[in-house]
């Protein structure tokens, strides 16, 4: 499933504006500029996690400015799991590893609402285990 990029800014734009209303309400953020800078916070480090198609798929589904926060930094050679990507969150944002698990997981879990179910899963399944919950779904462990 590929996501196409929406036509003008405007619309990408009252995306955003939504999204970034729900994580304020739902991380309890003091205001809208907090709220985004956890947004493009989590989006650089998830961004840094992810590659080949998902990525390119993942950064077109996202409002423009989001979509350039996933994408500003290269992709690491070995991803990190679900825990340790929130403490390396924890240590780039100068937060606690609770702070960053409770942004991440208001962020990722208001994105997932906004590009859509098969694109979550997409994403979560060829990502290292722990990242299911951060948006908001069950991890569901494989058979042997």
């Amino acid at each position: 499933m590929t996501h196409e990029l929406r036509d003008t800014d405007a619309p990408r734009d009252a995306t955003l504006d939504r999204l970034l209303e729900r994580i304020r309400y739902d991380g309890a953020y003091p205001t809208r500029e907090r709220a985004e800078e956890v947004l493009l916070g989590v989006l650089t480090a998830l961004g840094r996690q992810v590659t080949g198609e998902e990525r390119v798929d993942f950064a077109g589904a996202l409002p423009r400015s989001a979509a350039q926060a996933f994408t500003a930094e290269a992709p690491v050679v070995e991803q990190l799991g679900g825990a340790a990507f929130v403490y390396d969150l924890a240590q780039r944002t100068a937060g606690s590893p609770a702070t960053a698990r409770w942004d991440a997981g208001v962020c990722l879990s208001g994105i997932a609402g906004l590009v859509g179910d098969d694109l979550v899963t997409q994403l979560v399944a060829r990502l290292p285990s722990g990242y299911a919950l951060l948006f908001g779904r069950a991890q569901l462990a494989q058979a042997a």
